[in-house]
């Protein structure tokens, strides 16, 4: 049986793909439940922390207080940052003790089972505990890749980049849509086919061979003038991704004498 403790939308996604995949599978919420959390992981086999980071200690404080995990057991948290040391109290157990991080941003805790398929999973932790997460990850037809405790923290941080700060640049482009007299009602949903559009260019290809844009081009005219309609917050982040992007299209082949007066635009105005 998978003991899951926590009731977020990543926890209930999870019992709900376990679910289907033929696995028993009970959830525990703080919200919901009557007993405590050390009843619900008895009897377990695996019990996954799905809990917010800093509340992974004092969970596992709490289990390890309770004596409620043995050494026939594996533990593992959902944290794409922390590595099994947030797990520290519960190492006198016995218990396996490690890390599970599906690369899957869950906006609906209802979302479809197969929607997991092909996505891929970090795994981290001792030798019983990757093999477990393993397990669990192609149950749900994730691609499990193992990481060095070490690299947790700059494996997260690309996570970011590749999905909350995208969305963060969505909204930096609906509010360039609204400031260009496009309505609000569509400001938000104007650029969408495009961002899907690129996603799709880097499914099966390189970053660099996948840039399009003004960048990829060496058009330095279509830059400057980008860079005098913005503000100066925009034009900065504006810069800064530009800069970015001209590493990806040197590396594609962008006539070097084109890169040197993008980059001296991007670096001087």
């Amino acid at each position: 049986m998978i003991a899951i403790v926590g009731g977020g939308r990543m926890g209930r996604a999870l019992a709900g793909a376990f679910g289907e995949a033929g696995e028993r599978v009970l959830l525990w919420s703080r919200r919901e439940a009557g007993g405590a959390v050390a009843d619900a992981v008895t009897g377990a086999s695996t019990v996954i922390l799905a809990v917010p980071d800093d509340a992974i200690g004092a969970v596992a404080l709490a289990l390890a207080g309770a004596g409620a995990i043995g050494a026939d057991q594996v533990v593992l948290h959902l944290s794409g940052v922390l590595d099994a040391r947030a797990l520290a109290p519960l190492q006198p157990s016995g218990a396996a003790l490690g890390s599970l991080h599906p690369l899957r941003s869950v906006s609906d805790p209802g979302m479809p089972p197969d929607q997991w398929r092909g996505a891929y999973a970090t795994i981290e932790g001792d030798d019983r505990a990757t093999q477990e997460g393993e397990r669990l990850a192609r149950l749900l037809g994730l691609v499990p890749v193992r990481l060095q405790a070490r690299a947790k923290a700059a494996y997260h941080a690309g996570a970011v980049f590749a999905a909350n700060y995208v969305v963060a640049l969505a909204a930096v482009a609906a509010r360039l849509a609204r400031q260009a007299g496009i309505e609000e009602a569509l400001s938000d949903r104007v650029y969408q086919p495009l961002l899907r559009s690129a996603a799709e260019n880097l499914t099966g290809q390189s970053p660099a061979a996948a840039l399009t844009g003004p960048v990829r081009r060496g058009d330095v005219a279509t830059i400057r003038a980008h860079l005098e309609a913005l503000g100066p917050e925009d034009r900065a982040l504006y810069r800064l991704l530009g800069l970015e992007a001209l590493g990806l299209a040197r590396i594609a082949g962008l006539d070097p004498e084109k890169a040197v007066e993008v980059e001296r635009l991007l670096r001087d105005y």
